[in-house]
């Protein structure tokens, strides 16, 4: 599995703090730090890939309908 620089830094953005949940702005914040081309809703695109490619390990990263995302915590 390869990810691309900002799925890398968006997944290790929620798996630092498991359980915690974030909106999209929140991640769409964190990620203009590193000059990322992250918008709100492509949050969601960049969630769907990451997912894609976790496999089996898909589920570690929760949607909250109206909320956001979080990583699960085992």
């Amino acid at each position: 599995m390869q990810l691309t620089p900002t799925e890398f830094h968006l997944l290790h953005f929620l798996a630092r703090r498991p359980g915690w949940v974030f909106t999209r702005y929140q991640i769409v914040d964190a990620a203009r730090g590193e000059d990322a081309e992250v918008t709100e809703r492509s949050v969601d695109v960049h969630v769907a890939a990451i997912r894609r490619k976790l496999g089996v390990y898909r589920d570690l990263v929760e949607t909250l309908r109206g909320v956001g995302y979080r990583f699960k915590v085992p």
